[in-house]
């Protein structure tokens, strides 16, 4: 999840705090990274973003779950459609991994196409689950990231850990943190 503008939630700390919250009503939460101060990746003239990565069981398939969170990126005021590919956004909610499911379908690709090559996306996913595997690459994040970094951790300095209350303070409804490291 990534936001560098802010939503009715507030400023993008507060959207995805918001947006993990309202991810429970498409399945539990299980875990969370920590938030990330990172650099706009492809369009450089937008602000910083703030990413963090969830973990959500769901009884959905892909296809829905997809449908399900461009629905809660609508609720945040982005759509897709209007916006410059890889501009300024108020919420981006994008599956990376589904499991050992591989699927290439239109507009939905399993494990997410750019996930070996994107910093922000390993770093707070390797907090919550570095030995997942990335079935299409045969690789766990962790050693993802190791190959990402090797010979370029300026990358890694780009990705910068971030405290805020509102996050920290996130519970499920029946009370249970977020697992916040």
């Amino acid at each position: 999840m990534g936001s560098n503008l802010a939503s009715w939630a507030g400023p993008p700390e507060a959207t995805l705090t918001a947006a993990a919250l309202r991810l429970e009503s498409l399945g539990r939460l299980t875990q969370r990274s920590s938030l990330y101060s990172t650099e706009p990746v492809g369009f450089a003239g937008q602000p910083r973003f703030v990413n963090a990565v969830v973990a959500l069981e769901t009884d959905l398939d892909p296809r829905r779950l997809l449908e399900r969170l461009l629905a809660v990126e609508l609720e945040f005021g982005r759509d897709r459609a209007a916006g410059i590919p890889n501009g300024p956004r108020t919420l981006d909610l994008d599956i990376l991994l589904f499991g050992d499911v591989q699927l290439s379908e239109l507009g939905l690709e399993i494990p997410h196409p750019r996930l070996a090559g994107r910093a922000f996306v390993l770093i707070p996913l390797c907090e919550i689950a570095p030995r997942i595997m990335d079935g299409s690459r045969n690789l766990t994040v962790s050693q993802l990231l190791h190959n990402l970094l090797s010979g370029r951790e300026s990358e890694a300095h780009a990705v910068v850990p971030i405290q805020w209350d509102g996050w920290r303070a996130c519970v499920l409804r029946d009370g249970a943190g977020l697992g916040a490291p």
